[in-house]
């Protein structure tokens, strides 16, 4: 197992990259700034088996490769978006993104799931920290995402799945340390197959 990690410029990273290092991920990390003829030679040659877009503090179309990751391999390879990513993945299959109801910065949520793959022997709810202004809109949400968690606090979209292909996105972040079973979803991740 290898993974490629897209790097949207972010502290986070740090963790993610931990996580999956303890889980025998195998995490390559590159910057969202590269060309994607690099990132397609190092899923290429490095047989690379998820995706995970990362963290960051821009607007999906200002998030670099990002966006095209998700287009070109979305039906490819497995992909979880976190933060940023989920919000790009929200935004390449057609979602408005727009700002939250509440400035969540360093806070904690209980977040209902719909005990999807990723949220296998998951509490639910579960405690989750986020760190965003922006999320998914559900105005006009697109046909071919579904909606696989919200806060119950403030009724925002936390995660979602596309419904033919293994894309995951969460707004929370499960790398965090008061992400109550952050690495057990990070686990449930790389346990996706295409």
């Amino acid at each position: 197992m290898k993974t490629l990690i897209i790097d949207n410029i972010d502290s986070f990273v740090c963790n993610l990259v931990q996580y999956i290092g303890i889980l025998n991920g195998n995490p390559i990390v590159i910057q969202n700034t590269s060309d994607f003829d690099r990132i397609r030679e190092i899923i290429e040659d490095e047989g690379i088996t998820h995706i995970v877009i990362s963290p960051g503090p821009k607007r999906p179309e200002d998030a670099g490769i990002s966006n095209t990751v998700i287009e070109k391999f979305g039906s490819k390879i497995p992909i979880l978006g976190v933060c940023l990513g989920h919000q790009c993945i929200g935004y390449v299959y057609g979602a408005k993104i727009i700002n939250a109801k509440n400035l969540m910065h360093g806070k904690t949520s209980l977040i209902k799931h719909n005990d999807d793959d990723i949220f296998k022997k998951i509490e639910n709810p579960l405690t989750a920290t986020r760190y965003h202004s922006l999320v998914i809109g559900r105005e006009n949400f697109p046909e071919s995402l579904e909606i696989i968690a919200e806060s119950l606090d403030d009724n925002e979209i936390m995660g979602v799945k596309h419904k033919k292909f293994p894309v995951y996105g969460l707004q929370f972040h499960p790398e965090s340390i008061l992400t109550k079973n952050g690495l057990r979803i990070i686990k449930n991740f790389l346990e996706v197959r295409k």
